[in-house]
Formats: structure tokens, sequence, C-alpha cells
């Protein structure tokens, strides 16, 4: 409009087009170049290298101290009193379950054993008699010379010597077994460890005689942190190893539903797998391989205050990076982690990615080597 307003004055008018020309076009950039602030910031994608989790799992191989013990080891002590007369056993010896170890001064036992049986032979000889008796009170009653009651009193009388007969029977089988308890027996077959009383030696009820470790079936117990023992248990294999490089395999058997108060830690017992020439005693190092896979340390990244990795997230477009935290992972050791074998694990690049970045993979990289 202005410039038709000057075109009875063309130079006044070319001058005025000119300006409103030139005004327009910088408001223009201006209202573009304020846009284009207002704008987010474009984030690059970060150049990664990654690797199937398959490739890249460890099964870390795990250990502690452990010692081979015996399935029993127990105190045998003597079950009556007396003198010790013989010992048949001494320390180191092996016996047989059932074998006699000591013999105890059996006298007063045996005196008491034939008193009991005197008793139950009297008893024996007056139920006879009373049942002679009823017999022909049974007669006689039948034939009108014995009244009811008179029956009725040698039938009780029978009872009660049928209760007394058994009471000295108890009373001699009593007898008989506090006899045989002079002679001290291995409970089980094994190893003579101590001998803790001496020929000759007066002894009560109870007095410790022997230490016998059991040889069969010895178990391996070590000390482990639950984690350690839950992983045990679920463990591929696990074996003992010595001192002088033997290895046993081993079976999990039992742990403590308890950890001690002062280590903080469980007892765990293994069974040993086929025989072994071992001894009880002996001790080692408990090996096993972890069931659950690990992460390797090296692909460990630390964001604030927690460890973790990233693996790619194909389902995003552009494909981006996932963080997966690990709160109980720690520096320099693999840390247990479930993934899909088929997940990508960024494997070099990581240590710059953030979050929620877009990635873009040169190569697929070669598997992790522990």
């Amino acid at each position: 409009m202005k410039c038709i307003r000057f075109l009875r004055q063309p130079r006044l008018a070319v001058l005025a087009c000119a300006l409103g020309w030139l005004s327009a076009s910088w408001a223009s950039s201006t209202g573009s170049a304020r846009s284009a602030d207002n704008a987010a910031p474009t984030v690059a994608p970060a150049l990664v290298s990654t690797a199937a989790w398959s490739s890249v799992r460890q099964y870390p191989l795990r250990s502690a101290p452990a010692q081979l013990l015996p399935r029993n080891e127990a105190r045998i002590s003597a079950e009556v009193s007396g003198r010790i007369e013989r010992w048949f056993a001494d320390v180191g010896q092996r016996v047989a379950a059932g074998a006699a170890l000591a013999q105890l001064d059996a006298t007063d036992l045996a005196l008491a054993r034939e008193r009991a049986r005197t008793a139950w032979e009297a008893a024996q000889a007056r139920l006879a008699l009373a049942e002679s008796q009823l017999r022909r009170a049974r007669e006689l009653q039948a034939q009108g010379f014995l009244s009811p009651e008179a029956l009725h009193q040698r039938e009780t009388e029978v009872a009660l010597q049928r209760a007394e007969v058994a009471n000295t029977h108890a009373q001699w089988r009593s007898a008989e077994h506090q006899l045989s308890k002079t002679v001290i027996r291995a409970p089980f077959a094994g190893t003579v460890m101590q001998r803790l009383a001496q020929q000759g030696e007066v002894v009560a009820t109870g007095t410790p005689l022997f230490v016998l470790a059991e040889l069969r079936a010895p178990e391996v117990q070590a000390q482990l942190s639950p984690a350690d023992a839950r992983d045990l248990r679920n463990a591929r294999d696990a074996e003992l190893v010595t001192r002088d490089g033997q290895t046993v395999p081993l079976r999990w058997l039992r742990a403590t539903g308890a950890v001690a108060s002062g280590t903080r830690l469980q007892t765990v017992r293994l069974a040993v797998l086929g025989a072994t020439e071992l001894l009880p005693g002996s001790d080692g190092e408990l090996r096993w391989r972890s069931a659950q896979p690990h992460v390797p340390p090296a692909l460990l990244v630390r964001r604030g205050d927690t460890l973790g990795l990233f693996v790619v997230d194909d389902g995003a477009q552009p494909p981006r990076a996932r963080w997966v935290p690990l709160p109980a992972a720690q520096e320099g050791r693999a840390a247990p982690v479930d993934l899909p074998a088929d997940a990508r694990i960024i494997v070099r690049g990581q240590q710059a990615v953030q979050a929620g970045q877009p990635v873009r993979v040169l190569d697929a990289a070669a598997p992790h080597q522990p």
C-alpha cells in the first residue's frame, strides 16, 4: 500500500518498497532463529559393539575351605558300673559293627541274673500248683462238693500266679540285658580315635571309654555365606580337592537353617560319591561351578552408586541402550544376572553410553574371554 501511495513519486516508491522487503526478511529470519533455539537438542547415537549373551556369560568356579568328617563320631560310654577287666581295641584300630571293645567285671550282674532266673522258676512252680488246684476245684464243684465262691477264689489265685510269672520273667530278661552291657561293643564299623580309661579302673554308668569314628560314607563340611550356600545347592558339580591333589566328587546333602552369630556363615554338608581312601579329618578346598550365569567384570559399568551393564533395546526405533542395574555386583567380580540367551550385550563403548541413548552397532564383537 505504501508503494501505491508513492506511485506519483517513483524514487520514493522504490525506496519504500525496498525498506519494507528488508524489514519482512529480518522478521522472518529472527522468528526462525527463535524457533530453532526453542527446539530440543538432538543426541548423537553412540557407536558400540555387541555380543549375544549366550557367548558372553560365564559360570564362575567358586571355592571354600572344607574338611572331611566322619558321618558318626561317638563317645562310647559304660552303660553299667564295674571294673574294667580287659581291652579288646586300642587307638587307631579298626573295628566292625558289634565288635567287643572292652569287658567289665560281670560278677554282681551275673548273680543278679541268677536270682531273677530262680524267682521266675519259683513263680512257674507256684503257677503249676495253682492250676492243678483249680482243675481239682472244678471237678469238685461239678460234683456239688465245692461252692462257687471257693471255685472263684481258686481262679483268682491262678490269675495272680500268672501275673507273678510274667513279672519275674521280665526281671530275669532285664538282668540278662544288664549283664550283656558289661561287654562294650562298637555301634558301627569305624576306627578308635581315643581310649579314655585304663584296665583295672572302676567306672560308673555314663563314663566315656572310647571315641569311635565311622569310616563308611564320610561327609564334607564347609562354612559358607547364605548366598554361596544357595549357589552350591544348585551347582552343576562339586568336588573336594585335597592338599595332595586328590579330587573327590561330592553331592549336596543339607545346610543349617540359621547362620552363626559371630561369622554370619552357614554350615553345609556334602556326601562323598563313591569309595574314597581319604581318612576322616582330611581337609582341602571345596570347589563348585555356579549354575547361574554371570556377567564378566570387564563389562560392568558404574552409573551413580550402582554397577550394571548395557543391553541393546531392539524394540525402540532407533535402537537404544537399556541400563540393567545390578545392586549386588562388586568391582572386579563377575555378577549374577538372568537375561535371555539372545540378548545383545554392549561389549565395547559401554563406558560412554547413557541410559536410553540411541546406539549404532559397528560390528559384532568376538565373545568375551574370561
